[in-house]
């Protein structure tokens, strides 16, 4: 009975979170369609991110640990760096940094039915596999930096396989921007998000579970060169796996309503 009752349990929570994240899509989607498809109200979309996303997450009830080493954001364009353990990563990015945040994520992302469109007219996808696109994207990136708005990045290129437990290899690329645009770099350090929303393949797991999210001071590039990048994605690499706690060494696991079956001797 108590395996029932969870699973019915997660069923329940899975369904709620879900129901509140797509609500205030649908609302202000024709605002975010209109904003895509001129110029002078782009800028709109960003601060509607961030009000779904502070919204979503005060509905589903979970506490957020915010922790910055600094009191206050720092005013100059910088470069966010972070680790990349959930889809819900870009929300708790987008609720936590104040001004107009440009996003890098992933092409498939544009292509995501409806939202997609929207994310890849606002925000800089990349193939990483095309040697075109990352140019492209490094383009955009230095013309939103130079406008004097602020970048995020997942320096991983993709959800870890062990979220909160071990960082895949950094790309260059967040590094090298840096250095060549002469902006700080913030390393990020979020711990918990795969315990709320894993990312597992095929299916949708979402679990009650707080979060935390770690600003550490930003790092100076200023005198550095391209000489400087492995050192530079090792310091920042050490800073974000120093904020992964030991409840988050572990995917939550698949619910079931029958009992485990016993493991033989």
């Amino acid at each position: 009975m108590r395996h029932l009752l969870r699973y019915i349990g997660h069923r329940l929570y899975t369904t709620w979170a879900t129901f509140w994240f797509i609500v205030p899509f649908v609302v202000t989607f024709p605002v975010q369609w209109l904003a895509s498809k001129v110029d002078g109200l782009r800028w709109l979309i960003p601060v509607i991110n961030r009000g779904w996303s502070t919204f979503s997450i005060w509905m589903w009830g979970m506490p957020v640990e915010v922790v910055r080493a600094s009191p206050a954001p720092d005013p100059r364009p910088c470069i966010y760096v972070s680790n990349h353990g959930s889809y819900v990563d870009i929300m708790l990015l987008f609720k936590n940094i104040p001004g107009f945040l440009n996003m890098m994520g992933k092409a498939s992302l544009a292509k995501v039915p409806v939202w997609g469109p929207i994310f890849g007219s606002v925000y800089i996808t990349v193939d990483r596999a095309s040697a075109v696109s990352r140019g492209r994207a490094m383009v955009a990136a230095r013309r939103t930096l130079a406008a004097g708005n602020s970048l995020a990045i997942f320096p991983e290129g993709r959800i870890s396989p062990k979220p909160g437990a071990e960082l895949l290899p950094f790309h260059d690329g967040a590094f090298q921007l840096a250095i060549e645009a002469g902006v700080p770099l913030v390393p990020v350090g979020m711990p918990l998000n795969h315990m709320f929303m894993p990312d597992v393949k095929g299916s949708l797991r979402v679990r009650y579970h707080r979060l935390k999210i770690v600003f550490h001071e930003p790092i100076p590039t200023a005198g550095l060169t391209l000489a400087d990048i492995p050192a530079l994605k090792q310091r920042v690499a050490a800073l974000i796996a120093g904020d992964f706690l030991p409840e988050g060494a572990v995917k939550p696991e698949a619910s079931t309503w029958k009992k485990a079956a016993p493991m033989e001797a």
